[in-house]
């Protein structure tokens, strides 16, 4: 399930596997049903698997394909007429590329007005399982020479980095 609330975090949550296998197994419900949690609570609770703040009201969520053939991802649009995508990575590999990426852009390209970037998308809840695609693609316009720096710390050129942002840009658009 994605949702997203009144304060601009957008999350995804999953019922777990077990209370997901009991479901399928009474379609109707009946035994669920009349289960008690602890202390009056829910006797099942979802869990959370992403967390990201986006800094606007999400308006709507739609899971799509910009592109035909092209694999679908999450878009969604704000009250002050943004649009977004969240895109699953397909490889741990990337997941590890992007996330260094990220890393150090925070600490070599701080925001100009000087608020932790972090603290930022952590506003009401700590960033979970994201990376952010509006600091990476930061990077092409750092000077050369930043661009070298963070190239070599992650072991490749700095054409190669722009080439795997151009990859996942293209994968959405």
């Amino acid at each position: 399930m994605a949702g997203a609330d009144k304060f601009g975090n957008i999350y995804f949550a999953r019922l777990p596997q077990d209370i997901s296998d009991e479901i399928e197994e009474d379609p109707t419900g009946g035994k669920i049903k009349w289960e008690q949690g602890k202390l009056n609570g829910a006797p099942n609770k979802v869990e959370e698997i992403v967390q990201f703040h986006v800094g606007d009201v999400v308006t709507c969520l739609q899971k799509a394909s910009l592109i035909p053939g092209g694999g679908e991802c999450l878009i969604y649009g704000t009250v002050m007429g943004s649009v977004g995508a969240l895109l699953a990575f397909t490889s741990r590999e990337d997941v590890d590329f992007f996330s260094h990426l990220e890393m150090h852009l925070r600490q070599e390209h701080p925001p100009l007005c000087g608020r932790d970037h972090m603290a930022y998308r952590s506003a009401y809840f700590p960033v979970k399982d994201v990376i952010d695609g509006d600091l990476c693609e930061q990077y092409p316009s750092l000077p050369a020479d930043m661009q070298r720096k963070i190239a070599d710390e992650l072991d490749r050129t700095p054409g190669e980095i722009l080439k795997k942002l151009e990859d996942i840009r293209n994968k959405i658009i």
